[in-house]
């Protein structure tokens, strides 16, 4: 796999370890900054929602890490391809159903990284 397609899928893992931070350590302190369309008085009582959701974006962090260990080319980029498909799919969903900001967060460097995996 090419450098530039392992970086973008480094760059998307570490954007999920860091919303697996907000969402399951931060949620009553900086994740407030961060999610500003969710009113104040919401975040204590979605709390452990929210945490459950950090957990799920340590999954696909920790499946892009992953698929960036794996030595035989094919499945790393097998692997790779999985979890930026779901990431894709998961920003496009938040887009729709949340905030338009999530498909520029999540869905558009998935893009970039299915795009470097399959192009470079």
């Amino acid at each position: 796999m090419h450098l530039a397609a392992k970086v973008i899928i480094a760059f998307v893992a570490l954007i999920h370890i860091y919303i697996l931070w907000l969402e399951m350590f931060a949620w009553l302190t900086r994740a407030r900054k961060v999610f500003r369309t969710l009113p104040q008085e919401m975040f204590y009582p979605t709390k452990a929602m929210a945490a459950n959701q950090g957990l799920y974006n340590g999954f696909l962090a920790a499946g892009l890490i992953w698929s960036l260990l794996i030595t035989n080319t094919a499945w790393s980029i097998n692997v790779a391809a999985f979890f930026l498909g779901c990431v894709f799919v998961a920003g496009l969903y938040g887009a729709y159903s949340v905030q338009k900001k999530i498909l520029f967060v999540q869905a558009i460097p998935a893009a970039l990284g299915i795009v470097a995996i399959y192009l470079l």
